[in-house]
């Protein structure tokens, strides 16, 4: 019997730099039957292992149509993921996957989608994009809030005219502040005033799925709420301590659940009254 531990080895086919510090990872296993046979949800994640530094669970950022080849966008903020910037295309990692729950997409479908996210938040989501552009008639409206901290820091920026050239479909930007001698043409602010001065959404038939810091997705609720979402229209990724990815460990237990395998897509009328006060 295999082991629940033991990743599978992966071949780095592609590195694309997103910003100064996150790059794209296109990866395949070097198993071609374990390639053709993997398949993932919008919003799940694979634990990512390089030997001699650990592992790290690694949202999956690439279109679950894609059957040759699959995604990781990575922001080098540790051990392990300094070690990942040092790798080249050829160089192998090892991958167990794919875990944890994703974002509705079944739900979505013939429902507006008000898409939200902060920073490497929108990794987990651009699936979601790939998802609704590729099957446009399966959906409602499609309106993308989106923030960074600066021009540089914008993920997939070299997509954002595909995503505004996909029909019925509105993408607003905005970033905490602009360098001097950049130019911006979009908002300058936090996400939270997208929500306030930009956003068109309605909560009559509208799924919300969000991702980002923590503290954003609070306040973002918070405004939401206010304008006459319910909680159960709200879905938000939590991708915070966890370790082993199979709900072992209990590193992500919060109360009686674990964002590992029971999220880390939650339903916020799941979460909302946990005694941590996630959000």
């Amino acid at each position: 019997m295999r082991s629940l531990f033991k990743p599978e080895t992966a071949v780095i086919k592609g590195i694309k730099a997103q910003t100064p510090d996150t790059a794209t990872y296109t990866l395949a296993f070097a198993d071609a039957k374990k390639q053709s046979d993997y398949s993932f949800r919008p919003g799940q994640f694979n634990m990512l292992t390089i030997l001699g530094i650990g592992e790290a669970p690694i949202s999956i950022s690439s279109p679950v149509d894609e059957r040759l080849t699959f995604d990781h966008t990575i922001r080098r903020v540790g051990n392990l993921t300094k070690a990942m910037s040092s790798l080249q295309e050829g160089d192998t990692v090892g991958i167990r996957g794919p875990y944890g729950n994703g974002w509705p997409v079944e739900e979505m479908r013939g429902k507006n989608i008000l898409l939200i996210a902060g920073g490497i938040g929108l990794a987990p989501l651009r699936p979601v994009i790939q998802q609704v552009a590729r099957h446009r008639r399966d959906f409602g409206s499609l309106e993308i809030l989106y923030g960074a901290r600066t021009p540089a820091d914008g993920m997939f920026s070299d997509e954002y005219a595909g995503w505004r050239g996909v029909s019925d479909t509105k993408l607003w930007l905005t970033v905490d502040q602009v360098p001097d001698g950049n130019r911006w043409d979009h908002d300058v602010g936090l996400v939270t005033d997208l929500v306030e001065d930009r956003m068109e959404s309605k909560p009559q038939n509208t799924v919300v799925v969000m991702c980002g810091p923590e503290i954003m997705m609070k306040f973002v609720v918070k405004a939401l709420l206010a304008r006459g979402f319910k909680p159960g229209q709200i879905y938000v990724s939590l991708e915070r301590r966890m370790e082993c990815g199979v709900a072992k460990c209990g590193h992500c237990q919060m109360g009686p659940i674990y964002v590992c395998k029971d999220g880390p897509v939650f339903n916020y009328a799941e979460i909302k009254d946990l005694p941590e006060e996630v959000l």
